[in-house]
């Protein structure tokens, strides 16, 4: 039985489909929380001489999912901002994977390097703040 062969061609397309369909997703989804912040706020005044910091609620991942679930505006915008950020960091690992599958030992070496960097400062970044 013939396997399908996976090439540098086949991977960079899909990776470029990755990249496209999680910029086009995210963009949606900021966009849609931001109509939807719109019309739920459209009477309000905005006040510009106190500073007010994301919720909580808006800060943490799990919160951000389960605030978008339930329909908040700016949890919505959250995830979709979630969204963005994620997409580079899975094609890194899509890359990975790909590499893995040529059986290219050099780039699976440096794309785990790359993909363990981000990692740590996502998580570091997360733990930190």
């Amino acid at each position: 039985m013939n396997k399908p062969k996976v090439t540098d061609t086949g991977i960079e397309h899909m990776v470029s489909t990755l990249l496209r369909t999680g910029v086009l997703i995210s963009g949606l989804v900021v966009l849609t929380g931001g109509v939807y912040f719109g019309i739920r706020h459209a009477g309000e005044t905005a006040d510009f001489h106190n500073f007010k910091g994301e919720p909580g609620i808006d800060r943490i991942v799990h919160r951000i999912v389960l605030g978008a679930v339930d329909l908040r505006a700016r949890s919505i915008i959250q995830l979709g901002i979630l969204l963005l950020i994620a997409t580079p960091i899975l094609r890194v690992a899509f890359s990975l994977v790909g590499f893995a599958l040529e059986r290219d030992k050099v780039y699976v070496l440096i794309t785990s390097i790359v993909l363990a960097v981000l990692l740590y400062s996502l998580i570091g970044g997360a733990v930190a703040g």
